[in-house]
């Protein structure tokens, strides 16, 4: 008996041992979620949800509401990455990796999260009027809007190629609505089908080279994609190599990089036009964000392939972006917009500069791209706020319609100036200055110098429209009634959006060792 009891205790033992191991990797599996980290994320996606369910019961008055709900949403989802600053956060990472994480809160993501973030603040802010006026589904706009933000988002802090994937067309999908929101408009229809069909199909291309990099590494996770090159097998080297330049090409049109930018102006025009400032700030930003982290952080290994064909592709983008800017006609409908579009096009070349540059010294060259771009968002989007508050009494969209702007509103054409000289780094938009110089650095520490030659060549170039658009503010009008008669009270959400990039402009002119600062530092950690 006493034998038997033994037995059974003993077995009984071994069976909630045998349990027990049994559990461990099961618990193993579970993983857990930092959701402070992921906030900046899930708030805007969130209050998307929140906006579709709301407009079903909304009524025609109470639907005005959902654009501050929407405003709100992004507002708080910006506010959220303070918590973050110190950048070491990292969620869904695999078990038996803890260091192969999908989703990494770094400095760089931070950094492009407000971006995007602050720059879907100030398009909502441009949103609210421009909704109401042209008649646009409100429930619709606002959860394609804030979808397409929370896939932004998303971008910079992905960390795999599937979740890359994932959140760029997260932040696409919607944009295409977005761009052809405005029912029984041709341009708009037309503009949203061209876009749609190029970015399918890179896109496709896309997903093509990522199948064929997983295929040669048997990995997704960025940083085991570049171990793993480094030691591909001779016989999987050529199918690795076509499968980085073939993920490139969907982020290449991203970025409106020449030749993948022909969809450009016509969906400036077509768009909306705080869609069409959303696209050129935020729609580039997931482009290069994109373009960073598959470069210098999956392909080191191939950066003698990625290298050279950035640097030409940087060349070619800012000298045919230039060159169509300055042939812009003045008195040509659209031709503000167009000008805006071409100029985005050449200020794409000068982003792609130091991503070309890492290839030769490294990745911290990226915080030259970084700094650019935050340069290029305050100053593009608040220009584009002036074209909403100028196209309010001047539709047709050209750029002989801000002749005598000053006249009529100071305040707005001297904002539009400042914008412009930033962008073509003139006093006293010192920080479009230094932000150029820390991009032709960039080019010169790497070896490139007939790339620093070129971009040379190409702000002197873009000097002369950006300059005669600024002159035109300042002349005569061409009627002093015509000018009384276009006065009127601007929206304040218009003038909030103006003022709140104005501020940034000159906060940010007003420290511009900063910039240079910041771009010798190091997003990633090493």
């Amino acid at each position: 008996m006493t034998a038997l009891h033994a037995a059974t205790t003993t077995g009984g033992a071994a069976t909630a041992t045998a349990a027990t191991t049994a559990a461990e990797p099961a618990a193993g599996l579970v993983q857990s979620i930092d959701w402070l980290a992921i906030a900046p994320v899930v708030v805007p996606a969130a209050v998307a949800l929140v906006v579709l369910v709301a407009d079903l019961f909304a009524t025609e008055r109470t639907k005005r509401l959902l654009g501050w709900l929407s405003i709100a949403g992004l507002a708080a989802a910006t506010a959220l990455l303070l918590p973050l600053r110190a950048g070491d956060r990292s969620t869904f990472c695999l078990t038996g990796d803890p260091g192969a994480c999908s989703y990494t809160a770094d400095h760089f993501t931070l950094v492009i999260q407000f971006l995007v973030l602050a720059g879907a603040l100030v398009t909502a802010l441009l949103s609210v009027t421009a909704v109401r006026e042209a008649r646009m589904p409100d429930g619709e706009y606002w959860f394609l809007l804030l979808s397409s933000a929370a896939g932004a988002a998303l971008l910079p802090a992905s960390r795999d190629l599937a979740t890359l994937i994932v959140a760029l067309e997260v932040a696409s999908l919607p944009a295409f609505a977005l761009v052809g929101m405005r029912r029984g408009d041709r341009l708009s229809s037309e503009a949203a089908l061209k876009f749609f069909l190029s970015s399918v199909t890179a896109t496709a291309v896309s997903l093509f080279g990522i199948s064929l990099v997983y295929a040669a590494t048997g990995s997704l996770h960025l940083e085991q994609v570049a171990d793993r090159l480094d030691h591909v097998p001779g016989q999987l080297d050529t199918l690795a190599m076509a499968g980085v330049a073939l993920t490139l090409v969907g982020f290449a049109f991203k970025t409106a990089a020449v030749p993948f930018h022909f969809w450009v102006p016509d969906t400036y025009v077509g768009a909306p036009l705080p869609i069409a400032g959303y696209l050129s700030v935020i729609g580039k930003a997931v482009g290069f964000t994109g373009l960073i982290l598959v470069t210098v952080i999956a392909f080191p290994a191939y950066s003698d392939i990625w290298g050279p064909a950035l640097a030409v592709l940087a060349a070619l983008t800012m000298t045919f972006g230039n060159a169509a800017a300055v042939r812009q006609d003045p008195a040509r409908a659209h031709s503000a917009v167009r000008l805006l579009a071409w100029s985005s096009v050449g200020q794409a070349g000068y982003l792609l500069v130091p991503i070309a540059a890492a290839a030769y010294s490294g990745r911290d060259e990226i915080g030259a791209t970084v700094a650019y771009a935050l340069m290029y968002a305050a100053a593009n989007l608040g220009a584009f706020a002036v074209a909403a508050l100028v196209a309010r009494t001047k539709p047709l969209h050209r750029i002989a319609d801000y002749r005598g702007l000053y006249a009529e509103r100071p305040a707005a054409a001297l904002a539009l100036a400042f914008f412009l000289l930033c962008l073509a780094g003139l006093p006293p938009g010192i920080i479009g200055l230094f932000a150029k110089v820390a991009v032709f650095g960039s080019a010169v520490d790497a070896g490139l110098g007939w790339l620093a030659v070129v971009m040379a060549a190409n702000v002197v170039i873009a000097l002369y429209y950006y300059l005669r658009w600024t002159a035109l503010l300042f002349r005569a009008p061409e009627g002093a009634a015509g000018a009384a008669g276009a006065r009127g009270r601007a929206p304040w959400p218009v003038t909030a959006a103006i003022a709140a990039t104005a501020v940034v402009s000159v906060v940010l002119s007003g420290a511009p060792q900063a910039v240079l600062r910041f771009a010798s530092g190091a997003l990633f950690p090493h």
